[in-house]
């Protein structure tokens, strides 16, 4: 009996797999038969029927595939495998050394070399640091040079970059918006308007472009009475800046088609629902430098608030113009950020991203000699954003002039990104940068901006230990000698100073003690007194 249940069991087991297999020869005959009928888009798949579908499947996870079977360590962009794996390691509070010496190759051109001292400056015991080291506030107030009402000293020279919401997910801007708070860091909005995930109770920068999103009338212009009311309901606000172009694509506007304005989105961004919008190439509120001047006091007196600009850089013919303006009139924007030709998150056509505007180190270097030669670098905070989410480019930057990171991509990472460069598509696997639903569900808040909140920790930390290193106490006192830059033989390497022409103006620090006893205005209270 039961070898007559058994061979029962096996004749009906062979019937279903002889259905599945005529099933699958089947399904493969009506693909070859449209593939070779019907298809009039794709060459490979009419020439090559059912087979050619694997060279679209292949395109579509190639990125994926390189990185993790092809590429080595140190081959990819805009982020290598080493890159990403420090920024991974970081964020989870997991082993971020590297053991039996460096797989980079040191003699590469543009390597970067920083020189340590004979003595490094010593963290006793009653320093700050010796309890926190990733306490590391900026050593500049932005505002204060200006006389505005309320002056901001951020209380970390690492923050979050310009990035909207609607071009990053809810669950993405929540978890950096939280993790910012713990950390102490500063929250750029982007220029998509100050949403709900922005208001978690980090300190923010609210930025606007040509669109005026979030502070714009009902024909779309500038508005100033949105951006008072919007400054008095929201006091976590710290400082407004002003976009004149990114390094993605400077000299470009942009549009958010219909389908994706949502009632929250137009509410935020004060658009109408079901109409496409658009991001103007131009500002209306002001076509030159004077007109730009006049504009940032107007905002800088109906807000209080330290106000500042945005730019890749270009032609330099018009930030001579602008460092003279303020030379004469002593005002103008209370800091500037300086956006590098790398790009970021911001979707571009190739061309743009590839070729226009100048890179960080080239852009940075020569707006900070425009500003240096007319005496202004104390009156303006500098800003650097471009790939410098890692301590040796991070102390670069420091070294040429600037006083503030701000990272993208790197926070983007630190949370989960995958760099499957997807962005543009609203696919990202990982649920950073899309809408939708199912794809963000993933990124749980909690975990996440733990995770931010310890990158940028680990970040300062390391950024602190090579700044003691070379003999300094803050990154603020690092010098252009302190930096070389490879071009191969060591005869050809040539320090910052040398290599852009100018050397850095000093700033007016005293000590870290200095820093926390005085005036840190807008840091979030509760970082302050943990620190």
């Amino acid at each position: 009996m039961k070898e007559d249940s058994a061979l029962k069991l096996m004749e009906t087991e062979f019937e279903i797999l002889t259905y599945m297999l005529y099933a699958f020869v089947i399904f493969i005959v009506i693909v070859a038969i449209k593939d070779i009928f019907f298809n009039k888009k794709h060459t490979i798949k009419h020439n090559f029927p059912v087979v050619g579908h694997l060279r679209y499947l292949l395109e579509k996870i190639g990125p994926e595939l390189r990185q993790y079977i092809v590429a080595s360590n140190r081959e990819e962009l805009p982020f290598n495998r080493s890159q990403r794996t420090w920024i991974y390691a970081s964020a989870k509070k997991e082993n971020n050394y590297s053991g039996f010496g460096t797989d980079q190759d040191i003699y590469e051109p543009g390597h970067i070399f920083i020189k340590p001292a004979v003595f490094p400056f010593n963290v006793k015991k009653d320093h700050i640091n010796f309890a926190d080291p990733a306490f590391l506030p900026c050593a500049k107030v932005i505002g204060l040079a200006s006389n505005r009402a309320k002056p901001f000293r951020p209380y970390s020279v690492v923050n979050i970059s310009a990035m909207s919401y609607g071009s990053l997910s809810a669950a993405a801007v929540e978890s950096m918006n939280k993790g910012a708070l713990k950390a102490g860091c500063y929250h750029n909005t982007g220029e998509g308007g100050l949403s709900p995930y922005h208001s978690f109770g980090a300190d923010v920068v609210f930025h606007f472009g040509t669109g005026y999103f979030g502070v714009r009338d009902d024909e779309g212009n500038f508005s100033i009475p949105k951006i008072k009311k919007l400054v008095e309901e929201k006091p976590f606000v710290k400082a407004i800046e002003i976009k004149l172009s990114q390094g993605a694509k400077p000299g470009k506007g942009g549009v958010l088609p219909a389908a994706k304005v949502t009632k929250e989105i137009s509410e935020i961004r004060h658009v109408p629902i079901g109409k496409d919008v658009l991001s103007p190439v131009n500002h209306s509120a002001f076509s030159n430098m004077e007109e730009l001047v006049d504009f940032v006091e107007s905002i800088a007196e109906n807000t209080g608030l330290p106000v500042g600009i945005k730019s890749a850089v270009g032609k330099m013919d018009q930030w001579e113009e602008l460092a003279l303006i303020m030379k004469k009139t002593g005002k103008g924007p209370d800091f500037i950020t300086i956006d590098g030709g790398e790009g970021g998150t911001g979707a571009a056509p190739p061309a743009f991203a590839d070729s226009v505007s100048l890179p960080l180190v080239h852009a940075f270097s020569n707006v900070y000699k425009v500003f240096a030669k007319h005496g202004l670098t104390n009156r303006v905070v500098f800003i650097a954003s471009g790939k410098l989410g890692f301590p040796a480019n991070a102390l670069m930057a420091f070294s040429m002039g600037a006083d503030l990171i701000n990272v993208a991509r790197e926070a983007m990472i630190s949370i989960g990104c995958i760099q499957a460069q997807v962005c543009h598509t609203n696919r990202c696997p990982a649920g950073i940068a899309t809408n939708s639903k199912w794809l963000q569900a993933g990124v749980d808040p909690t975990l996440k901006s733990e995770r931010f909140y310890n990158y940028v920790k680990n970040l300062r930390k390391e950024i602190l230990e090579i700044t003691h290193a070379c003999g300094y106490e803050h990154p603020c006192q690092m010098k252009m000698e302190d930096v070389e830059l490879s071009a191969g033989g060591h005869e050809l390497t040539k320090t910052l100073k040398e290599n852009y022409g100018y050397e850095k103006a000093d700033v007016p620090f005293v000590s870290f003690a200095n820093l926390k006893d005085n005036y840190l205005g807008g840091v979030n209270k509760t970082v302050l007194e943990k620190a």
